[in-house]
């Protein structure tokens, strides 16, 4: 099964550090961002990436190569400009192929067991379902949510909110629709497989941060020196 990590963005709350470094190579604890997302995917079995690069992409292309000093096999999908997430998975998918994948946010930091991908890409397999999404709680900075989650099936409405993680698992099919080169939201594609009741999910209660902004990107440099990583 791939994995692909989301390295394209231009990380513009991160500025001025991301004026002359990827945001998914910012380092915390001595190594960069996605170094350890690579570490723990590796660690889950996933060995076939793809990274998708594109606001100096070159330095992310630099540093880690082909994946092998990793443990990993990378591909590269390159965007002139990025296409946020839909489009860029969308852009992807030569590269993805034909069976369900894992995508996962280059700058989201946690400890949620990714071998649970492998096992919710399985029920993508017979085409009725479009997407697994992980949900957490709501962190201080998205106090409203993205979804709800009823018997393992993600909603839009609710009593209690969740917010999406940047991990998931989703089916080639749902990218179809989107013009490859196109700039497109994942939420344009989510909410009409949510409403169809395509898209599954569970909530991840152990420790999950988007390390989005110089703030966040502390608190993790604190949690590692106290708990390592």
């Amino acid at each position: 099964m791939k994995a692909m990590i989301l390295a394209a963005g231009r990380g513009e709350r991160m500025q001025p550090l991301t004026d002359s470094i990827p945001k998914a190579m910012i380092a915390a604890g001595g190594r960069p961002l996605i170094v350890h997302l690579i570490e723990r995917l590796r660690r889950a079995g996933f060995v076939d990436l793809v990274v998708n690069v594109s606001h100096l992409g070159a330095i992310i292309e630099r540093a880690l190569g082909d994946g092998a000093a990793l443990g990993v096999r990378i591909a590269y999908s390159r965007e002139s400009a990025p296409l946020e997430t839909a489009g860029g998975i969308a852009w992807a998918l030569p590269l993805l192929g034909d069976a369900p994948f894992a995508v996962v946010n280059g700058d989201v930091y946690s400890d949620y067991d990714l071998t649970r991908l492998k096992s919710a890409a399985a029920t993508l397999t017979n085409g009725r379902l479009a997407a697994h999404l992980v949900l957490v709680d709501n962190p201080d900075h998205h106090p409203a949510g993205d979804f709800c989650l009823r018997a393992g099936r993600v909603g839009v409405d609710g009593p209690e909110r969740l917010t999406f993680s940047g991990l998931g698992v989703y089916a080639p099919a749902l990218f179809v629709p989107v013009a490859r080169g196109a700039s497109c939201a994942l939420a344009a594609l989510l909410g009409p497989a949510i409403a169809r009741g395509e898209v599954t999910g569970e909530r991840h209660c152990g420790l999950w941060m988007d390390v989005g902004t110089p703030q966040r990107l502390a608190a993790l440099e604190r949690r590692l020196a106290s708990d390592g990583p």
